[in-house]
């Protein structure tokens, strides 16, 4: 059944799907990043996700408070940073060094035993217990609509973590290494780059940044064990519109979501909002199976 909204409260659910996709973004992008240099998929990401809100719901209950929650954001992110590289070395590595054939089914083995080893840890540590960090912030009002002052917050501090891993990719020489491996990973190595540091290096900053979403939406949505694998079915829904391997697939695929949710919310129905960005991913996969900024693969 379809609603009647006006065309100013249309707008601002408009914009508060953008707001939120720039979140779904941030998920997406490393999943893809991760699959673009290493060419594998790490089917635990949500883990990651849900490690980063643990880790900001800790810093911030217990040592700097709600008013200082974005300077536990970069503890969050170097944390998980350091956990992810520790995880590529001990169990990702083997498959680059010890003459695995199919490495494919190699770390989707690997990450979706990790996946059930994490959460299993975190139910077992945490027990079924639910947190939020809490947040000081008021509400915005965008209109008719009020949104809550932390996710407004979450999607600016978003919008700078995308800045800055653009940045990253573009203007250092790490992020140049990283272009040119996900691009040919055999030239890389014949110019000299140590390809199994790179590795290590990309799959840390993939997981990182699902921690840093997990730890934005902390305290907009609740802290607990298995809150990584919404936003786990989120992140591929992105990656699938997007195109699997696109940087840019990543950011446009997370906006189309957050937009496809909150306009189904306002136009069809809210308890339906999950429901939305399927049926967008099958209308895409209609049109285009590849995705957006997929590319067909190469026969040689």
């Amino acid at each position: 059944m379809w609603l009647a909204v006006s065309p100013g409260l249309l707008a601002q659910f408009t914009l508060a799907g953008l707001m939120m996709g720039v979140l779904y973004a941030l998920m997406a992008l490393g999943i893809t990043f991760i699959y673009g240099v290493m060419k594998t998929i790490n089917w635990a990401m949500g883990e990651f996700y849900m490690i980063g809100s643990f880790v900001q719901y800790l810093i911030v209950s217990h040592l700097l408070g709600p008013d200082l929650w974005w300077l536990a954001l970069p503890a969050t992110a170097a944390s998980v940073f350091v956990l992810g590289m520790l995880v590529q070395r001990l169990l990702l590595r083997p498959m680059f060094v010890g003459g695995v054939e199919r490495r494919d089914e190699y770390a989707t083995v690997i990450t979706i035993a990790l996946l059930l080893l994490l959460r299993s840890l975190a139910a077992v540590i945490n027990g079924p217990y639910q947190h939020t960090p809490g947040s000081h912030l008021p509400d915005v009002t965008l209109g008719p609509l009020s949104v809550p002052g932390a996710e407004v917050a979450a999607a600016v501090v978003g919008v700078l973590v995308l800045g800055l891993f653009f940045l990253l990719l573009h203007r250092t020489w790490p992020g140049l290494a990283l272009r040119a491996a996900a691009q040919n990973r055999i030239g890389v190595q014949t110019a000299g780059v140590d390809l199994l540091r790179l590795d290590m290096v990309a799959f840390g900053i993939g997981v990182s940044l699902a921690a840093v979403a997990g730890g934005l939406l902390a305290p907009v949505y609740l802290v607990y064990p298995t809150n990584g694998a919404v936003a786990t079915t989120k992140g591929f829904e992105i990656i699938v519109i997007g195109g699997l391997g696109s940087i840019w697939g990543a950011l446009v695929g997370g906006l189309l979501l957050g937009l496809a949710e909150a306009l189904g919310s306002a136009l069809i129905a809210p308890a339906y909002q999950n429901a939305y960005g399927f049926l967008l991913l099958i209308l895409l996969l209609l049109i285009r199976p590849i995705g957006l900024f997929g590319e067909r693969a190469r026969v040689v």
